[in-house]
């Protein structure tokens, strides 16, 4: 069984405030998530805040057009500082995000920590060299021209 973690940072060029208000807002997710995902929160209710133990459910296609439901639980909150979703159901056999964010000069770091465990096994093993990781990266390059766009480039 393979595990992997991908690293992310971001500089963001707004106030901790700012991005804290967006980032832990559920309704937020599909502006910083590609349309060729098909994203759609597909919970009967959210709360405009997300909070410990929130469930979340989605669909989302991820690879071929295939519509796929998942759902993440919010595990953990550090307020204006951090955050873990973790999946309850859905296409890895264990998935772990971890979100930060911490001020720095004119702006915001953000750091994301991925945790996975692609489904089955040595064939997961494979999709992730050839599909997997190569998508993540899509998404967090997307994610970054959209808050770049959102809050304008930081350059400081």
């Amino acid at each position: 069984m393979a595990f992997y973690q991908f690293e992310r940072t971001q500089k963001v060029n707004a106030s901790k405030e700012e991005v804290w208000d967006f980032i832990s807002s559920p309704a937020n997710l599909k502006e910083i998530t590609p349309a060729y995902m098909g994203f759609d929160i597909t919970s009967k209710k959210t709360s405009e805040k997300m909070y410990e133990g929130m469930l979340i459910s989605y669909q989302v296609k991820p690879l071929l057009g295939i519509k796929t439901n998942w759902v993440t639980e919010i595990t953990h909150i550090k307020e204006g500082h951090s955050f873990i979703d973790e999946q309850r159901m859905g296409p890895y056999k264990m998935w772990h995000h971890q979100h930060f964010i911490e001020e720095i000069s004119n702006g915001v770091l953000m750091k994301d920590i991925v945790s996975y465990i692609p489904p089955l096994g040595f064939l997961g093993a494979i999709a992730n060299q050839l599909i997997i990781k190569n998508k993540l990266e899509q998404i967090f390059a997307f994610r970054k021209e959209a808050l770049d766009k959102k809050y304008g480039v930081y350059n400081k």
